[in-house]
């Protein structure tokens, strides 16, 4: 009897002990972990996410400043606008100027041409001014010289024998002739700023690569100093030159 009671007290502990193995090393304890580690993971995921958005705050902060940009656009184009009366009151100046110019050198005092080399090239920059009526009648665009290089945005200025710039000053438009370019009027610079106009061979003509309306805030293309304009607004020019009994005066200024 003893004999019996002891083998199964030892079964029963062998029974016992197998049982625990097999729990511990079974895979029960395993999702519980993976629970505890998805819990423990989550802190550190929302963290990081935190992190992130702030550092998008961070990147989104830059954009903001667009706005900036926008208002300072704003400001620009009210510079451009306020500006526009100077030019005009400038323009008026110089029209004053040239109409007391014109009187004392035997030219027409009903007209004269007033090119505004500091108002962009894309822009209309040539203009036809009634010195009796105080006003402008027409006006177009017109290209500056290359100086010699593949393209300039902005002109610059030389009076230097073929340096393809344009050049500031007065002209006297003389006569109408078939050149390089077509139907063309000679130039004849009355300031030592131009004076190698003629010599140079500086006119008004009109090329294809100038159209008719304003291309701004496009840039236009480039002469060989001349004043450069389009086919029509040439035409225009023509009738007005070719009708007035005195020759007509030619401003360039900037």
């Amino acid at each position: 009897m003893k004999n019996t009671i002891s083998v199964l007290a030892i079964a029963a502990l062998i029974i016992s002990f197998n049982s625990c193995t097999e729990v511990e090393g079974s895979n029960i304890n395993k999702p519980l972990d993976e629970k505890k580690a998805k819990k423990e993971k989550k802190p550190t995921v929302v963290v990081k996410t935190k992190k992130r958005e702030k550092k998008k705050n961070v990147t989104v902060l830059p954009k903001t400043g667009n706005t900036d940009n926008t208002i300072s656009s704003e400001n620009t184009t009210k510079k451009t606008e306020e500006p526009s009366a100077v030019k005009n009151a400038e323009l008026m100046n110089i029209a004053f100027r040239a109409n007391a110019f014109a009187a004392k050198n035997g030219l027409s005092t009903k007209y004269c041409f007033l090119i505004d080399m500091s108002v962009a090239s894309g822009r209309d920059r040539f203009f036809v001014y009634d010195l009796e009526k105080n006003s402008i009648i027409l006006s177009g665009l017109v290209a500056h010289g290359s100086c010699n290089e593949t393209f300039l945005s902005r002109p610059r200025f030389s009076n230097e024998p073929k340096c393809g710039c344009s050049s500031l000053g007065k002209y006297k438009i003389g006569e109408f002739y078939r050149g390089k370019y077509g139907k063309s009027y000679k130039l004849y610079g009355l300031d030592k700023t131009n004076d190698n106009a003629y010599k140079r061979a500086v006119v008004i003509h009109a090329y294809d690569c100038v159209p008719d309306k304003e291309i701004y805030p496009m840039v236009l293309c480039n002469s060989e100093g001349c004043a450069m304009v389009s086919y029509n607004f040439f035409d225009k020019l023509s009738k007005i030159i070719n009708n007035s009994d005195k020759p007509i005066l030619l401003w360039v200024y900037h």
